[in-house]
C-alpha cells in the first residue's frame, strides 16, 4: 500500500520512522516538523517552535521523544505523545545540520556550521560538552552502538573520533 504524506509547505529535509515503524516524523524548510501515522499516512500533529528551516529530525530508541535541528542554531526535543516541546538546546553559533540520540536515549548529539559538535542532556537540554577541533562546518555526527564513542564528519575533509 502506498501513502503520500502531504502537509508541509516547503521541501522536506529529513524523515524517520520510530522503532516499531508506527510513526514517522518529517522536518521541513517550512520551519515545522510533522508527525504521521505510518500505517495510514494520516497527519497526527505539527510540531512548531523553530524560527528557521528544520534540517534534521530523529526519534529516540523508544519512539517517545523526537529531536529537531534547525538553521536557527537551536534544537528542540518534543514528547511524541503530548506533542509538547520538553527541552530547547541553545548554544551553537550556527545552524545545526545533524542531530541524534544516544543508544540509551539520555544524551543528544548535534553537529553545527560553527565547527563544533555538542553533547546534551536529553531530559534537561543542558550542554554537557563541546567537541572542538574541526577546521570547518560539521555535517555529520553519530554515536557508536554502546554510546560511549562519537564520530563527527566535517567540511574540512576529516572525521574525528571522540572518546
Amino acid at each position: 500500500m502506498l501513502h503520500t504524506l502531504r502537509g508541509h509547505r516547503a521541501e522536506i529535509s529529513s524523515a524517520q520512522f520510530n522503532w516499531d515503524c508506527s510513526l514517522i516524523v518529517t522536518g521541513s524548510m517550512d520551519k515545522t516538523c510533522m508527525l504521521w501515522n505510518a500505517m495510514t499516512g494520516l497527519h497526527i500533529a505539527t510540531l512548531k517552535g523553530h524560527s528557521d528551516e528544520i534540517l534534521d529530525v530523529c526519534f529516540d530508541y523508544t519512539g517517545q521523544r523526537i529531536a529537531a535541528a534547525s538553521s536557527d542554531g537551536s534544537a528542540r526535543v518534543y514528547n511524541a505523545e503530548t506533542k509538547e516541546c520538553i527541552a530547547e538546546l541553545q548554544g551553537h553559533g550556527g545552524e545545526i545540520s545533524k542531530i541524534c540520540f544516544s543508544p540509551k536515549g539520555n544524551r543528544i548529539l548535534t553537529a553545527s556550521s560553527d565547527k563544533t559538535a555538542r553533547l546534551w542532556d536529553a531530559a534537561t537540554g543542558h550542554c554537557l560538552q563541546i567537541l572542538e577541533g574541526h577546521a570547518d562546518e560539521i555535517f555529520s555526527c553519530a554515536f557508536n552502538y554502546k554510546g560511549d564513542i562519537i564520530i563527527t564528519g566535517s567540511k574540512d575533509n576529516t572525521c574525528r573520533i571522540w572518546h
